[in-house]
């Protein structure tokens, strides 16, 4: 049983609260029992467990928490564990993100696709952490299903979705592989990566209203593309 604040184990979760510690070791931390079982049951083998209770008493490890109200549990994972996008055996379905840099949508965007898919993710740089605490939560465990890698992997038509000016989404042809390509929370896409894109779509949206979040129009670019394929 762990007694010690300075126990090398509570010293190496605490480190992976920083993005720059995680990508320096390739892990990351994990907490709360469903999130855990969730890495386990996609075939992750956890580096570390630590239970409350078990390995570590229950006043340490909710030291080292960053819940409101501390788990039970805490699990260290390998980044490179994670399912990476692979041209070769890529869904025929991708969410590609410019800049979205809000964690909790990330994260969202990510049970999206897991559960709106089969589909994949492509992140620029500047994005947030996938396996940053708080992306880690909003995928609700959709991180240890969904493909992920860098935008410029991101294969077959590329559907840039813009708030306005572009074809209504349930009338453009989105046969055959489709990624769509989706920007930051407030800027949107820049003109040159919409450039880019085989095709525009948006949204249509009432009168007055500006725009969706851009995890809520990832997750009806998916639902219309699954409608559109039967």
């Amino acid at each position: 049983m762990i007694t010690s604040a300075g126990n090398p184990r509570l010293k190496l979760v605490r480190k992976l609260a920083s993005a720059r510690q995680r990508q320096k070791l390739g892990l990351f931390a994990v907490e709360g029992e469903d999130l855990v079982d969730a890495g386990v049951a996609a075939g992750l083998e956890p580096l570390d467990v630590l239970v409350a209770g078990e390995d570590v008493s229950p006043e340490l490890l909710a030291s080292v928490s960053l819940l409101p109200h501390p788990s039970r549990r805490i699990a260290v994972f390998r980044r490179d564990d994670l399912p990476r996008l692979s041209i070769e055996a890529a869904p025929e379905t991708g969410l590609a993100l410019w800049h979205v840099g809000d964690p909790g949508n990330l994260g969202t965007i990510l049970r999206a696709a897991d559960g709106l898919g089969p589909a994949f993710v492509a992140l620029s740089a500047g994005c947030a952490d996938p396996t940053g605490p708080k992306a880690l939560r909003a995928s609700m465990g959709a991180i240890f299903r969904v493909p992920v890698g860098a935008l410029e992997e991101a294969p077959g038509r590329w559907v840039a979705l813009v708030a306005h000016g572009g074809e209504p989404l349930a009338e453009l042809d989105l046969g055959g592989p489709v990624t769509f390509v989706l920007g930051a929370e407030r800027e949107g896409l820049p003109e040159s990566v919409a450039a880019a894109c085989d095709a525009r779509a948006s949204v249509p949206l009432e009168p007055g209203a500006e725009s969706l979040n851009v995890a809520l129009v990832a997750a009806i670019a998916l639902w219309e593309r699954r409608r559109t394929r039967g």
